[in-house]
């Protein structure tokens, strides 16, 4: 339920299963840019990288040349370490430089965190797709403080105890607001297939779906490097859940479409993930977790000989004991594994006083 949940699941992004990453090098290694730091790559493209808390630590953001000055490439959060490495560029490296635009993926408040902060200190529009823009606006917008009844009816359905409700809903509901930014009223709608230029370079937006609603990557063919967000990240495989604000989705079919949509692309780029290093081998990094999520749907299939509930699924589809602290996102996934089944028409679901149940057919 990360996709609506405005916790510590959406700032992290990621699975609980480490994904293989055969086939892929690293041209500048383990290198990482020291936070307030950027470093220069190809293409226009300068790296920053901007610090989390929690388990993944960072996002990599990008600053690219632009005419009349510099446009930001997501943000990170609003939070007081991330906008102390902000504000350490921006009286560095981009001291006097214009910040043109702020460029977001997706909505994840890692990414979207300090864009209404630096739109406003700059006069500068945001640049997003419609889906996410959207969609961040009504999350920031709705960050109620008490749980919403749906969401806690989907909690029962996938077989939480009482008691785990409970627990949920002491933790409230309005933290989207506590580390995204009020965003402005009006933004630049960015689409899949448009070039965009920034300083004389061309690039293209390839956008993917599943993660979240419009993904935004940006394609230099040029120069060979794609900014891929969430959407190919080298070491872990993003979260992918079934969440409140869509639950007759199917954002998993989504993700696989967009890894054979990504796939259509050249195998030279260099990727510049939001996690990770900077990497080649695009290709075999896509079918990696292509392979790892069917192989997944084979064992949850297997595994629906006798009906079963999200919950009872944990153990089939990831590699680490799952307590309460990340009992949404688990849960998240399981539905998503569990609803592409049934859409497939591989199981079939039965739900009895409230819960959900599961079966292969």
């Amino acid at each position: 339920m990360s996709g609506a949940s405005p916790d510590a699941s959406l700032t992290q992004d990621e699975s609980f299963v480490a994904t293989s990453h055969k086939g892929l090098t690293h041209p500048l290694g383990r290198f990482a840019p020291e936070p307030g730091t950027l470093h220069r790559l190809d293409g226009g493209v300068r790296w920053a990288r901007i610090e989390l808390p929690g388990s993944l630590g960072h996002i990599n953001c990008w600053v690219l040349d632009d005419d009349g000055g510099a446009a930001i490439v997501d943000t990170g959060l609003n939070l007081p370490d991330c906008r102390a490495n902000w504000e350490a560029i921006l009286a560095g490296e981009l001291a006097g430089v214009e910040i043109t635009r702020i460029v977001c993926t997706h909505l994840h408040p890692d990414h979207i965190g300090l864009a209404g902060w630096l739109a406003k200190r700059f006069d500068a529009r945001i640049w997003m797709t419609r889906g996410e823009w959207l969609t961040a606006q009504m999350l920031r917008a709705d960050a109620r403080d008490t749980v919403p009844d749906d969401v806690n009816a989907m909690r029962h359905a996938a077989g939480w105890s009482a008691a785990q409700i409970e627990a949920a809903a002491a933790e409230g509901w309005g933290r989207m607001r506590s580390i995204v930014h009020r965003l402005p009223m009006s933004y630049r709608r960015i689409q899949d297939g448009e070039t965009l230029s920034f300083g004389g370079e061309t690039w293209r937006v390839v956008t993917g779906c599943g993660h979240s609603p419009e993904h935004a990557c940006l394609l230099n063919e040029r120069a060979g490097v794609l900014i891929a967000g969430d959407q190919v990240l080298p070491r872990i495989s993003s979260n992918v859940s079934l969440g409140i604000t869509e639950p007759e989705g199917n954002p998993l079919g989504d993700w696989l479409a967009s890894i054979e949509k990504l796939l259509g692309l050249s195998d030279d780029l260099l990727v510049l993930p939001a996690h990770g290093e900077p990497f080649r081998g695009l290709h075999a990094r896509l079918k990696a977790l292509r392979g790892e999520h069917l192989a997944r749907l084979d064992e949850l299939c297997e595994f629906l000989v006798e009906p079963r509930r999200a919950i009872d699924c944990f153990g089939c589809l990831f590699s680490r004991e799952i307590k309460d602290d990340v009992l949404a996102m688990a849960t998240g996934e399981a539905l998503s594994h569990l609803r592409y089944l049934e859409v497939s028409g591989r199981s079939v679901r039965e739900v009895r006083d409230g819960i959900a149940w599961y079966r292969a057919t």
